[in-house]
């Protein structure tokens, strides 16, 4: 992944991330002429279409805004996921956005589908990735499966650096902390898992150094170690 990505823990398409998608918009390959951004609500896909139908309004409401070309993209479950013009309009994006949900059922909507390889050769050609909660939470090594509280996981897309990604970390309820011990025991040496706080993006390319954007920090576990992060300061991810 060439381009820039965007991972965070709440505020997608609000006026929070402004300065965040701002800085997308202008690094994400346009060049010169209007930046092209599609938003997905393929987290949200189980939810029905009044959910789905308010994700891409509040994506396409909030870029246009700032000065985007915008399209809703209704991917929100396989057969959708492998339409050739849902596929072909990802392709032609410079900034590929998905909003939160469910991450298992974004993963295996995604995986091995026209749109995600639509969405990596983005990515391969300078565009940007903005993923919110579960949009951020595949790009790690595996997602906790938070019906057994982190006892067992689900391998994911593996994009980025880190074991796990923890979206709304500030806000994640006590009876889900034990899921946030268990998913840091597994750690091995020199792997690290990511917390974002609300309303917070950390944003950088895979292996080079990250940027804490927003209101709040993001937090570096390994198993020994915790260091965090507030806005403005950098850190490197390790594998």
């Amino acid at each position: 992944m060439n381009g820039l990505i965007a991972l965070l823990g709440s505020g997608e398409y609000l006026p929070v991330m402004n300065d965040v998608d701002k800085y997308l918009l202008a690094h994400c390959g346009a060049d010169g002429r209007t930046p092209r951004v599609v938003c997905l609500p393929t987290a949200a896909g189980q939810e029905g279409d009044a959910s789905v139908n308010r994700w891409m309004k509040m994506g396409v409401d909030h870029f246009t805004s700032l000065g985007a070309e915008v399209q809703g993209v209704p991917v929100t479950d396989k057969e959708t996921a492998n339409d050739v013009n849902h596929a072909e309009a990802v392709n032609e994006a410079d900034l590929v956005y998905f909003s939160g949900g469910d991450p298992v059922y974004l993963y295996q909507t995604l995986k091995d589908s026209l749109v995600w390889q639509a969405a990596q050769k983005v990515w391969e050609r300078g565009g940007a990735y903005a993923g919110c909660s579960a949009g951020a939470m595949i790009l790690a090594r595996e997602v906790p499966d938070f019906r057994m509280l982190g006892s067992r996981t689900i391998p994911v897309f593996g994009l980025v650096p880190a074991a796990f990604i923890m979206p709304h970390f500030d806000a994640i309820p006590i009876f889900f902390k034990p899921l946030v011990t268990m998913s840091r025991k597994r750690l091995h040496e020199n792997e690290v898992m990511v917390g974002i706080d609300e309303n917070t993006a950390i944003v950088g390319i895979a292996d080079e150094p990250w940027t804490v954007m927003g209101e709040a920090k993001a937090h570096v576990f390994t198993r020994n170690d915790t260091k965090s992060y507030a806005a403005g300061e950098t850190f490197t991810l390790g594998k």
